[in-house]
């Protein structure tokens, strides 16, 4: 009888797919719930939580639905909570003063969770001035309308004091202004904050997937924010970015949006030796919901692939609004 044993392979791949069981045991990347971070919006002025139409699940808490969406958190294991404060209407204006008043929706906001959850549960906040501004740019404008850099600089440097002061534990500040993070770390230096952490939104495109977003700060942007954030056609800008944002002594960066920018990420990741953050923002998860909505995709599978791919390129933490439900299930 012949034999024709020496035409088929004898490396095999397929060996290590066989089972569930299999496939597990040689996962190259694995989630955790502690590589999970919970964007979480607070609005002022409400007594219901109120839904974010594009975002299907996502809401505007009142001050009593976030402390149990922070409890929530903790008790599925995820890490931390990045918090957003919406401003009523009448209290926006052009310098965005809300933002460092201390019993301003964020400040309280970050308060209330701190009571709830203390340390056990890394408490974040945006430091930045969108949310408070009635132009809805990230800072103060000048004469001509346009971002002026260096006097947003000095009204970040408020937000960080009024933020540390109310207990958070780390700051994300993502206007994109040049020297935001060191003048910010020299605030919280200067101000007995040495142990609050930087999360430098280092990476931040022009994106057009924020459009979710913006409903769920209730955005007043006029126009773009392209004279600030990245272009997205480039990598090497982001690399300098990066460089500038630890030399100012970020202790975290971060990539945003995440899917979009996985070869930045990855870039980002290979060149650093401090944890790195994606944020899979709202366009993101607003795609998935409503093409799982649809029947087109399998919305866990690929909600997980989503995130696995994260891992896989670098990072760290992952900021996403399926963070607790997705914490549960790796549970």
């Amino acid at each position: 009888m012949s034999t024709t044993y020496g035409t088929f392979p004898g490396s095999r791949p397929r060996r290590l797919r066989t089972t569930p069981a299999m496939r597990r045991m040689v996962a190259e990347h694995r989630l955790h719930p502690a590589d999970l971070i919970l964007p979480a919006f607070v609005r002022e002025g409400i007594t219901e939580p109120v839904p974010v139409s594009a975002m299907p699940g996502v809401v505007q808490h009142t001050r009593d639905t976030l402390r149990k969406a922070a409890v929530e958190a903790r008790e599925a294991g995820v890490a931390g909570i990045m918090l957003f404060g919406v401003p009523e209407d009448a209290k926006k204006d052009a310098l965005g003063t809300a933002g460092t008043d201390p019993d301003g929706i964020l400040q309280v906001a970050i308060r209330d969770v701190k009571a709830e959850v203390g340390d056990d549960l890394v408490i974040m906040s945006d430091l930045c001035l969108d949310e408070f501004t009635d132009h809805g740019h990230c800072g103060v404008l000048d004469a001509h309308g346009r971002v002026d850099n260096d006097a947003t600089l000095e009204r970040y440097a408020e937000m960080a004091q009024v933020q540390a002061d109310a207990g958070v534990h780390v700051v994300g500040p993502s206007g994109m202004m040049d020297g935001q993070v060191g003048v910010i770390r020299d605030a919280l230096d200067q101000t007995g904050h040495e142990d609050v952490s930087v999360l430098a939104y280092t990476v931040k495109y022009a994106s057009a997937f924020y459009g979710p977003f913006r409903e769920a700060i209730g955005s007043s942007l006029q126009g773009d924010r392209k004279t600030y954030q990245q272009d997205p056609a480039n990598v090497r800008e982001s690399l300098r970015e990066l460089a500038l944002d630890l030399a100012e002594g970020a202790d975290m960066v971060m990539v945003k949006p995440g899917l979009p920018y996985l070869d930045v990420l990855a870039k980002v990741a290979d060149a650093v030796d401090v944890p790195v953050a994606a944020y899979q923002i709202s366009g993101e998860y607003a795609m998935v919901e409503a093409a799982a909505a649809n029947g087109w995709i399998d919305r866990d599978r690929a909600i997980m692939e989503t995130l696995t791919g994260f891992k896989r390129a670098g990072a760290d933490m992952i900021l996403t609004y399926w963070a607790t439900e997705v914490a549960r299930q790796l549970a």
